[in-house]
């Protein structure tokens, strides 16, 4: 049987209480992803927070009035709660409190399936944890002796539990260190084929992995919930122009990420940064698809990729054809990944973007370096070819990485 859940969430005042009921729904759509059943909800204005318990006592007995009627077993806050706000909470209630960040490690944790995807979530639940020690041992009593006070059974064992977690954390690292080099080996054999890759990024539940198998008809998951897929997963595809590409999927973002998830999924992002051109995905049906291109923006903005070519792509249009006004921009390219429209002009575009990282040049390569050829049949676009003595004259287009290595063969327009 399901887990009964009550969320609460807070918005600044009423004019923001439409964002606040939307948040509310994406946290529902977390519980729904991690296995919860949701039996009731509630959203207040709340201006000012309490350190002690996050809500002023009217709101608590307001909500525990609220609860008492509903078969609630865990009561879970769209905000993140300090551990001393979260054991008071507990205390309060008589019931388990996780809030958002707890959550969302949850169902990590749970759809994880790469070793990377393991390491990485089990340090950022570590380092949530830590803190939060003294929550778990508060039925153990301090003892007293003589005048003074000495560390009761509840400490005793903070500490032991803080020492093992430090231990493990240290042993995650370096097996994430591990790991993290495999990935950077495999990026450079990418980099060095020069295939251009592309990572398809964006808003979780957005449509990458649909946009991914309509594309190169790879078998991943596609589930309408949040989180369906965390792995980053790459896929070879062919464009129109015969240009072989690589697609990566990349993990989705949500508003309110937690920093802890930001920190340990870095590196799985950093395939964002290594990529010649982003496709920023965006699920143009959505209410609050404005909010959530922003945060998407945001988190790439921070990995310091603002600067690398994006192109803006809404999706679902077959959903909604009609979008928000600040969605409306000619350079956005609108597609339905579930009904194929859009995606020959997708492709075009990508197709263009590519064009632009090339560059065109007249060589002429002698007969000792005739090796250079299937280089560039493999790497470019070879134009024009014809023969001169022992030399061949090619026309050809190429990545501009291999602009320097092939400079001593430009033939330099008169």
């Amino acid at each position: 049987m399901n887990k009964q859940a009550f969320l609460f969430g807070v918005c600044a005042s009423g004019a923001l209480r439409l964002q606040g009921e939307e948040h509310l729904q994406e946290l529902e759509r977390l519980c729904d992803t991690y296995g919860f059943s949701v039996c009731g909800k509630n959203l207040s204005v709340l201006k000012k927070r309490d350190a002690g318990l996050y809500l002023g006592k009217g709101k608590l007995q307001e909500i525990f009035l609220q609860i008492s009627t509903l078969p609630v077993d865990i009561l879970i806050f769209d905000e993140e709660l300090s551990p001393n706000q979260q054991r008071n909470l507990e205390a309060f209630f008589k019931r388990p409190v996780i809030d958002r960040t707890e959550l969302i490690l949850e169902v990590f944790a749970k759809h994880a399936k790469t070793k990377e995807a393991h390491l990485q979530i089990e340090l950022a639940k570590i380092r949530y944890e830590l803190p939060r020690l003294k929550r778990m041992w508060t039925h153990l009593s301090r003892q007293s002796s003589g005048g003074g006070h000495v560390k009761g059974e509840g400490e005793k064992q903070i500490e032991i539990d803080r020492r093992l977690l430090k231990r493990r954390l240290c042993q995650l690292e370096k097996e994430l260190e591990e790991v993290i080099l495999h990935r950077k080996t495999q990026r450079l054999l990418r980099e060095r084929s020069h295939v251009p890759t592309i990572a398809i990024v964006g808003y979780t539940n957005a449509g990458k992995s649909t946009l991914m198998r309509a594309l190169t008809g790879a078998d991943v998951l596609i589930e309408d919930k949040l989180f369906a897929t965390l792995d980053t997963t790459t896929r070879k595809h062919t464009l129109p122009n015969k240009q072989d590409i690589l697609l990566i999927d990349t993990v989705g973002f949500i508003r309110k990420i937690p920093h802890t998830l930001i920190k340990a999924f870095k590196s799985t992002l950093e395939e964002a940064i290594h990529t010649d051109i982003l496709i920023h995905l965006i699920d143009a049906s959505h209410l609050e698809a404005v909010s959530q291109a922003e945060a998407t923006l945001s988190v790439l903005k921070e990995l310091g990729v603002q600067d690398k070519p994006i192109l803006t792509v809404l999706n679902k249009i077959d959903v909604c054809p009609i979008y928000s006004a600040a969605l409306l921009d000619p350079k956005n390219i609108s597609i339905s990944a579930v009904t194929g429209q859009g995606l020959d002009l997708l492709q075009a575009k990508i197709m263009e973007v590519l064009s632009s990282l090339r560059t065109m040049l007249h060589l002429r390569v002698p007969q000792e370096d005739y090796g250079l050829l299937s280089d560039m049949w493999r790497e470019g676009k070879v134009l024009e070819i014809s023969y001169e003595d022992n030399d061949v004259l090619l026309m050809v287009e190429v990545p501009k990485i291999l602009e320097i290595k092939l400079a001593k063969y430009r033939i330099l327009e008169q």
